[in-house]
């Protein structure tokens, strides 16, 4: 009874039970996060909803125009241009990614001194690929007078003005997001250590080549990290936008070749000041992102394969 009664008297004066004490810290410590979660994500995101249904300056009050911005989707040649440099930009750029990545780490995953030095440096693209200075070098580097034109001339090729020539200019950003593979081949990398070395012994011994290695060992073996690789890049090339708008001067020039969705979607919002659209063409970025996630998790089932 006394050990009761010491317990009992400890509870009273520290404020009730352990778990009791320990969840009311927990909850505090929370505060913050829940807060930030109501104010700066879940807050706007309703707001963007409301205001897709409206007609909204950011100078005058939202006046409800019920779907009128969605039937304005259907005959908005501009936005239907920027789909189309959005897709092309997300179905070339992240294949040769994804390739770029995971041929790198299967030549590290070989072994060889300095390993984490490579390692580092090849995923150093990736930190600063979606910065506004490495935009910024890209446009020196691709400009008329810039670093691949003065290689070619040493060569005695004339060179062009890649970023000012509509016909190139989406290419450089192509191969800007083809350049920070550092990510995913990180992760690759980590999903080749995994693979037992056994497999391919055996494959050897039974005649296989490295080819045949690679088919029917490397990729249905790795196939999850390459699912969740393409997945990630995938809606990151959707969301790109600080490429372009630099790149571009914001303009998504010349003649709109590098008119990203994203940049069409800011220059309706805080050039035209049309936020109630915009907010409207948020959403359907969100529909888009989340259509193609669907298809991929569905395509999925036939082609990724788990220990299970």
């Amino acid at each position: 009874m006394s050990a009761i009664g010491e317990l009992q008297r400890l509870n009273t004066s520290t404020g009730g039970p352990p778990r009791k004490r320990d969840t009311k810290a927990a909850l505090l410590f929370l505060l913050p996060w829940f807060a930030g979660i109501l104010l700066i994500t879940a807050g706007p995101v309703a707001a963007s909803f409301v205001l897709g249904f409206t007609d909204y300056n950011l100078i005058q009050p939202p006046e409800f125009n019920g779907l009128e911005n969605i039937q304005r989707m259907f005959t908005d040649e501009r936005l239907h241009h920027s789909l189309g440099v959005t897709f092309t930009y997300v179905f070339v750029s992240v294949p040769l990614q994804l390739a770029a990545a995971l041929g790198l780490a299967m030549l590290l995953d070989r072994g060889m001194r300095g390993l984490a030095f490579y390692r580092s440096a090849f995923y150093l693209p990736s930190l600063l690929g979606s910065s506004v200075a490495i935009a910024v070098l890209w446009r020196q580097i691709f400009g008329a007078e810039g670093l691949i034109n003065q290689m070619l001339g040493f060569f005695g090729i004339e060179g062009t003005g890649w970023i000012s020539d509509p016909d190139t200019a989406l290419s450089t950003l192509i191969v800007l997001n083809v350049w920070t593979f550092g990510a995913p081949m990180v992760i690759f990398l980590a999903g080749l250590r995994q693979i037992p070395v056994m497999y391919y012994e055996a494959a050897q011994i039974d005649g296989a080549g490295r080819w045949t290695q690679f088919r029917r060992i490397t990729v249905p073996l790795l196939s999850p990290i390459i699912f969740f690789n393409l997945v990630l890049q995938i809606i990151h090339a959707f969301q790109s936008f600080t490429q372009a708008f630099v790149v571009s001067g914001g303009t998504g020039g010349p003649s709109d070749s590098t008119m990203f969705y994203t940049l069409y979607l800011y220059q309706r919002g805080f050039h035209s000041f049309d936020m109630g659209y915009a907010s409207a063409l948020a959403w359907l970025l969100l529909l888009i992102i989340a259509a193609f996630t669907a298809v991929n998790f569905w395509a999925a089932k036939r082609w990724v394969f788990y220990d299970d």
